[in-house]
């Protein structure tokens, strides 16, 4: 019985952890390979955990790559990593296994933030619309697949996350401060989603203005110091990479040459499908709690800022997901208590069938995103064919190839040699 009350107060507590854990894990075995918005943080976090402190033979000063960023996520995953990584190292498995160690303590660190989050919203809005969150988010393809990819984007969200939770506490200086070091150090373009933030706090009079702009200063100057700090030595330069970053993308405007969509593609494409049932969920949950609105004005002020940028990916906007989900779990949490009234009878049978529908969605997402690293897989095969090499081989990994699944994780030793 002691047993049994344990393990029943650790999926008490643990439980949805678990579940959104487990999906999260499953990406990242199924799909390890990673793409070109993800190498700088690949490849940084290769070079820390093989290379250390022998800097020069470090991947970034051969390959800078377009703007400079920082180092100092790639330091926080391979620390916490290292254990892992030499443990896999000794036992002689593959590199690749290391990229998976590194992945899945990513996915730990955001997750553990996305958990505080949720912690929040039980206390705020129920258990049962935090049991609804979970379903929501673990419906959805997209949060997941992305919280164990290296970009400066999710490095951003864990943060934003933090921020969301924060927020919900009632402690709206530290959810300022999240915002700024999320700004500072790894995405510039958090300022879009801290400005309406820090507006709306100051318009319902939660913060004072005097007071928030000394703490936001003190904040944004601890930030600015640490990245300096870090990443000057990194790149052997006096070098601050988001400044760069903003620089090139917001005031050059360079950002387009990957493309450009329409102003609406965010509304109309990339929160359907990342949200999924979530969407409608979500716009009915801003009509049903007068709580929800104040959550949702700024997050959507920060997709709107964000659409007048030509160049658009999901990516930038998956900040924004965990509060919608939030409204959407709100909406949900009343169908389901209502569901024995007429309307809302009708109500909750769509809801179920949507639930339904986005699983589908998500399933066949994501084996369309299995199949979207090609130059990993034939790398895989060629290491395959290696015991009938006689001699030393010299392998050309090209553009294309770097850009679809291959990194220095990926490569074994003798008898291939890369150039």
């Amino acid at each position: 019985m002691p047993t049994d009350s344990k393990m029943a107060k650790f999926l008490q507590s643990y439980g949805y952890d678990l579940i959104l854990g487990s999906i999260a894990a499953i990406y990242v075995v199924m799909a390890p390979y990673t793409k070109v918005e993800e190498s700088f943080n690949v490849q940084s976090m290769h070079d820390i955990l093989y290379h250390r402190l022998n800097f020069n033979s470090y991947d970034h000063l051969e390959f800078p790559g377009v703007v400079p960023r920082t180092f100092i996520g790639a330091f926080i995953v391979s620390f916490i990593a290292s254990p892992v990584v030499s443990v896999i190292s000794w036992l002689g498995f593959p590199k690749i296994y290391n990229l998976v160690a590194a992945r899945l303590v990513l996915g730990c660190i955001i997750l553990s933030t996305l958990r505080f989050f949720r912690i929040q919203i039980r206390k705020n809005f129920g258990h049962q619309v935090e049991s609804f969150f979970v379903l929501l988010t673990s419906l959805q393809f997209h949060l997941l697949f992305y919280c164990t990819r290296p970009l400066p984007n999710i490095l951003a969200f864990g943060l934003v996350n933090l921020a969301y939770g924060n927020w919900l506490k009632g402690n709206f200086y530290s959810a300022l401060s999240f915002l700024i070091f999320a700004t500072v150090i790894f995405r510039c373009d958090v300022m879009l989603l801290l400005g309406p933030i820090g507006l709306q706090f100051l318009m319902t009079k939660s913060i004072s203005f005097w007071k928030a702009l000394k703490y936001c200063v003190g904040t944004a100057v601890v930030a600015v110091g640490l990245t300096i700090s870090v990443d000057s030595i990194m790149w052997k330069k006096f070098v601050w990479p988001e400044f760069e970053v903003f620089w090139f993308n917001s005031i050059l405007n360079r950002s387009s040459d990957w493309g450009t969509h329409s102003i609406h593609w965010y509304f109309t494409s990339a929160l359907p499908r990342s949200l999924l049932v979530a969407y409608p969920l979500s716009l009915l949950g801003t009509l049903l709690d007068r709580r929800v609105p104040f959550l949702i004005l700024p997050v959507l002020s920060f997709v709107i800022l964000y659409s007048k940028l030509p160049h658009k990916e999901l990516r930038f906007i998956i900040s924004s997901v965990p509060m919608l989900n939030l409204s959407a779990a709100v909406a949900a949490s009343r169908i389901y208590n209502n569901k024995k009234k007429a309307i809302w009878k009708l109500v909750n049978m769509v809801m179920l069938a949507l639930f339904a529908i986005s699983a589908g969605c998500t399933v066949v997402t994501f084996m369309a995103s299995y199949n979207n690293y090609p130059s990993g897989y034939a790398l895989k095969r060629l290491h395959q064919i290696s015991p009938n090499v006689a001699g030393e081989e010299w392998v050309h990994i090209d553009t294309f190839s770097a850009m679809n699944g291959i990194s220095r994780f990926c490569e074994d030793g003798f008898p291939w040699r890369r150039r």
